[in-house]
């Protein structure tokens, strides 16, 4: 079954970029990588994230 979360966490994002989470929160202030803010919390966007990453085709 496909994940069909739209968002992941910037820990998350860090994780699958293998970088570290607060070179991910630098990289969101930089506008590097997508994301919404919602109040005081931020989420990546799932799609265009992996799509940068190269990793955007389906998993199983």
């Amino acid at each position: 079954m496909e994940d069909e979360r739209l968002t992941e966490s910037v820990r998350e994002a860090a994780k699958e970029a293998g970088i570290g989470v607060n070179q991910a929160y630098e990289a969101i202030r930089r506008g590097e990588i997508p994301h919404i803010k919602i109040g005081k919390r931020i989420l990546v966007l799932r799609k265009p994230w992996r799509k940068m990453l190269g990793t955007d085709a389906p998993t199983t």
